[in-house]
Formats: structure tokens, sequence, C-alpha cells
């Protein structure tokens, strides 16, 4: 796929009109909150306190002292942001519109909104393997060149399967700096990924970023069609007119729904989830609702508890 620079362009601006400016406006003010950055300063050292977290522990003083003894440290609030994005052939799937296309959209605007507060944004690309590194800048300009790379990528026709456990694993080691972390992906790969995204949720701030489509839930009765695996190329004539095999698919469908969100659970990360046929500003403010409850619960002096669903979104470093 081949895509000129004043393409990215149109579509940036687009985007600039109809949400990142409506964003800017309902979201004015938050930044500070909603997107905290990471801590570089040692400020102090304080005995240790429950809820804190203990991967501030001075071992040595807590050694010299035998009481834990925790870091504090000035908060610098430039935020850098990574986009973890599953480019495989599964996210080419759509009924109206495309997994890819909601995704692209996605990133440019919340890599657009961080970088007109003064943040850096990067990206990690996957296909059947993690084939590109875009680091880490501010500015217009970048989001620009960001949106032009995704935009010329080519498709990937067939794959050996998606394997995200691998993918996060790379990744770990190519962000050493705390960061904030968009992993963006439909979730359609081999298991196993739940352990290594929860090893990455330990260093970073995690949103996994989900991309689905109603088709992938319940199939509507359409007679006769050929099903094709996105990611193989394998092929099932199937009769939809069937409705035992539209219930035995629907409950195929729930089975993963459930196994995908105690993965998540699991591993520490909350969802924000992104239907191709929903809104992008709604479900982007639903985001930004999250935060800044659970920052009134911080703020209020109510902690939630340790591994809830809300634990890893306001976390300092």
């Amino acid at each position: 796929m081949s895509a000129s620079p004043r393409k990215a362009e149109t579509i940036l601006r687009r985007l600039e009109w109809t949400v990142i400016r409506r964003l800017d406006g309902m979201l004015y003010g938050d930044y500070r909150t909603l997107f905290r950055g990471n801590g570089v300063d040692l400020a102090d050292l304080r005995e240790y306190q429950y809820h804190d977290d203990v991967r501030h522990i001075d071992w040595n003083v807590t050694a010299r002292l035998q009481t834990p003894y925790v870091r504090e440290f000035h908060e610098d609030r430039e935020v850098t942001a990574w986009f973890l994005l599953d480019l495989s052939p599964s996210i080419d799937f759509g009924a109206e519109t495309r997994k890819r296309s909601l995704s692209i959209e996605f990133i440019t605007v919340l890599a657009r909104l961080l970088t007109r507060q003064g943040n850096r944004v990067g990206a990690l690309l996957y296909g059947d393997r993690l084939d590109a590194v875009i680091p880490a800048r501010g500015g217009r300009r970048h989001v620009l060149g960001l949106l032009h790379r995704l935009l010329e990528r080519p498709q990937l026709a067939r794959s050996a399967g998606t394997d995200l456990r691998a993918f996060l694993r790379t990744a770990y080691q190519v962000m050493p700096r705390r960061s904030l972390v968009f992993l963006v992906s439909d979730f359609f790969s081999a298991p196993g990924w739940a352990e290594p995204l929860a090893h990455l949720s330990q260093r970073h701030e995690v949103v996994a970023v989900r991309l689905c489509d109603p088709l992938e839930r319940e199939l509507p009765d359409m007679g006769m069609l050929v099903m094709q695996d996105a990611e193989t190329g394998e092929q099932l004539f199937v009769d939809t007119h069937d409705g035992l095999f539209r219930r035995r698919f629907a409950s195929v469908a729930e089975r993963r729904e459930r196994e995908l969100r105690t993965a998540l659970a699991r591993a520490g990360v909350d969802c924000l989830e992104l239907a191709t046929e929903g809104d992008l500003m709604e479900s982007v403010l639903r985001f930004a609702d999250l935060r800044k409850r659970r920052n009134r619960l911080v703020g209020g002096g109510m902690r939630a508890a340790r591994g809830g669903p809300l634990d890893h979104l306001e976390r300092s470093a």
C-alpha cells in the first residue's frame, strides 16, 4: 500500500478538526493528571509505608538501618509514550471499518494530543515479528511522519500466526526508561502473552487497546459463505442459516472474551476497547474519565487495593 505525504496531511488535518480539537477542549487542564511524567531527580528518603511502590525501596539504606526506606523523586511532567502496534493480517478485518484504520486514527489522535503538550511519542511495529522501531520524538511533524509510515506500510497477506509474547519480550528490551505504553492489538495471538505483559507493566504504565469488530462475536444469518483465517489463509465453507452453527460460534467467541479479560486482569492491565462501529472520541473520553476517577480516589486520600483494575493507572515513577 502506497501513501503520499499529502494523504497523511489530509488525514491529520481532518482528525485535528473533528476529534483532536474537541478532545483538547474537553481535556484542557487535565493533562497533568491524565498523563503523569517520570520522576528523575532524587528528592528525599523516608520510611516505607503501606501501599508504597516496592520498586522505590533503597536497599542499601534499608540494610544499614534495618528498616525499609523508599526514595522520593521530583516528578518530571514530560511524558514519553510508546505505541506497540500489532499490524498482523487479522487487523485488516472489519465489516464496515477495518481495524487497521481504527488503529491508525486512534494512534494519530493520542500522539497529537500528547505532542501538543510537549511530550514525545514513539512506536514499535509488529507484523509477524518486531520489524520497525520509530524513536520517540515530539512535534506535529513527527506525528505526521508516524502517520505516513503507517499508511504506506504494506499489508501482510499471510503469516505463521501472531505471537504477542515474543513481541512484548522484545519491546521490554527496546524501552529501557519508564514510559506510558499503549499496546494496540486485536489479541488474536498464540497464548502465553499475559506473563510478559505483566512484566512490562512492572516497569511501564501500560494500557491495552483492544481492536474488535461485531462480526467477531456474533454471525448474522447470511446463508452459505466462505470463512477465511486472516492469519493463515485457511478457508472453511459454512452455512450461517444453521442456528446451531451460529450459537456455537457465539459460544466460542464468548469463551475467548472471558479468557482475554482474565489474562489482562492477571497482567494487571486495564483495557480500552475500540470497536469498529463505535465512536473514537467517546472511547478516548471514557479512558480519560477512568484516569480522572482514579486520580480523585488518590487525591481524596483513598487508595485502590493493590492489583485492582485502576491500580496501575496512576503510579508515579
